[in-house]
């Protein structure tokens, strides 16, 4: 039988895989380069080689290997079971418009041929249509759905196999290598790379580490970039190295207290994300307060004070800290992510679409789901139980978590007379058209913060105004 890997790079708690082993039959998972994956960012599709990369060699030490095939799922998948006389297809579900599409032309293909096709929970806590409101509808507001999810219970994850039963012969694979899957990424491949948490094995110790030491100090210490309490996790659970399920359970045995609240409060945002991404699929593209489509958004992507944000020169410190933090390592602290994307939005009045686009290009630890709402919340047209229009301050933000200025000085060179490498390899991995150089002047801001801040509440009340006259 056929095991259909896709964000599940995992042994533990891999419903698709272990309800193929217990069939005691042999198993093959297939990974497929379709074109969901072709459509995904420079560095999600780096990191996608390595998680595949790291999981093969796993499952040849649980006696399994693993095929990789390219094309469209439904063509390369019954090709598979033409070569290997599969009667069975299993694998996890996705939640997004164009993976749900795909999965249902694929189950319907199989079934047709009599040939088994099953999906699996496995990827959230809970699945979107499993919580509901008394009168029967999916929750917009984030607080009563983490009532509603944290009342019932999480499903215990499943163990890994010990071992997976091989076939007698396996179908051709593709070489990894062959896909080139870091090309885009350029010359920023091998500096993100020193920054990876690769692997299935490496996510099971972070979480350990993270649960001894940093979990009692998480909700006083998590909004301060400096320092390292927050749980690092998202990177892997973008790549289902670990599951929402299997760090659910793994913290509340540690600790029951008020700091794991306050942590699962965060995981459970992931599947609040993906509870609205499927009731709400306009969510990705589309503003999730209709009304907000004729908010007066700045579209070019060529703006400049968009490619000064792109390129972390704005002459906002804690902005610019931020966005090379990215472009190095692949991921920001959450806490200057929003100011980031606050500060893109509200002060130099960038579409949202245009800060989610450069994101998902950008970020190791993109979820669609995450990064779409997360995007919408910061800029006021999406889902909140206070809707109103927020300006983060950055200068104010810096000050108060970062008030030594240890997380600005790590990321800018040109802040400091003896720059770390941190700040330094920023500029060995932007790409040469950039044309910056380490020891040039800091910018200055690219708009008075203040002056920001009115031109964002004048465009909020003209807005208002039109829609009071609309209505």
């Amino acid at each position: 039988m056929l095991v259909w890997l896709r964000r599940d790079m995992r042994l533990r708690d891999n419903p698709a895989l272990y309800h193929a082993v217990a069939t005691g039959r042999p198993v093959i998972p297939v990974f497929l380069h379709d074109p969901l994956l072709s459509g995904l960012g420079a560095a999600a599709t780096f990191r996608f080689g390595r998680a595949l990369q790291q999981f093969e060699h796993a499952l040849k030490r649980a006696g399994s290997g693993l095929v990789l095939r390219k094309g469209e799922a439904v063509h390369v998948l019954d090709q598979l079971v033409r070569e290997t006389g599969a009667k069975a297809l299993f694998w996890n579900r996705n939640y997004d418009p164009d993976g749900i599409a795909r999965d249902t032309e694929v189950k319907a293909h199989f079934f047709a041929q009599n040939i088994e096709a099953k999906s699996f929970a496995g990827n959230v806590l809970s699945e979107p249509w499993a919580i509901s409101t008394g009168g029967g509808g999916h929750y917009r507001v984030y607080s009563p759905f983490w009532r509603r999810l944290s009342g019932q219970p999480v499903e215990a994850p499943l163990p890994a196999p010990e071992r997976i039963k091989a076939p007698e012969n396996w179908p051709a694979s593709d070489a990894l290598a062959d896909w080139s899957l870091d090309r885009s990424m350029d010359k920023a491949a091998g500096i993100v790379a020193q920054h990876l948490l690769v692997g299935e094995e490496a996510a099971q110790e972070r979480l350990s580490r993270f649960l001894d030491k940093q979990l009692p100090l998480y909700a006083q210490e998590r909004d301060v970039p400096a320092r390292p309490s927050t749980s690092g996790l998202s990177e892997p659970l973008a790549y289902g190295e670990i599951s929402a399920r299997d760090i659910w359970h793994q913290t509340l045995l540690r600790d029951g207290g008020p700091p794991a609240e306050k942590f699962l409060k965060e995981l459970a945002w992931r599947d609040f994300a993906w509870h609205l991404a499927f009731h709400d699929p306009h969510i990705f593209d589309q503003p999730w307060r209709t009304e907000w489509q004729d908010f007066d958004w700045i579209e070019d992507p060529e703006d400049k004070n968009l490619i000064a944000w792109q390129q972390g020169r704005t002459g906002v410190p804690l902005v610019d800290a931020g966005m090379r933090q990215l472009w190095v390592t692949g991921t920001m602290h959450n806490r200057v992510r929003m100011v980031s994307a606050s500060y893109l939005t509200k002060h130099l009045r960038v579409h949202w679409r245009l800060g989610q686009s450069w994101f998902a290009d950008t970020l190791i630890d993109w979820d669609p789901a995450s990064n779409a709402m997360g995007w919408q919340w910061v800029a006021g047209c999406g889902p909140d139980a206070a809707p109103y229009f927020r300006v983060f301050n950055p200068e104010t933000q810096r000050q108060k978590f970062d008030p030594d200025e240890v997380y600005t000085r790590r990321w800018l060179a040109e802040c400091s007379a003896t720059p770390p490498p941190t700040a330094l390899s920023f500029f060995d991995a932007a790409p040469s058209v950039w044309n910056l150089r380490a020891k040039a002047a800091y910018p200055s801001p690219v708009v008075d913060l203040a002056e920001g801040r009115r031109a964002a509440l004048a465009a909020l009340a003209r807005f208002k105004m039109s829609q009071g006259a609309h209505g």
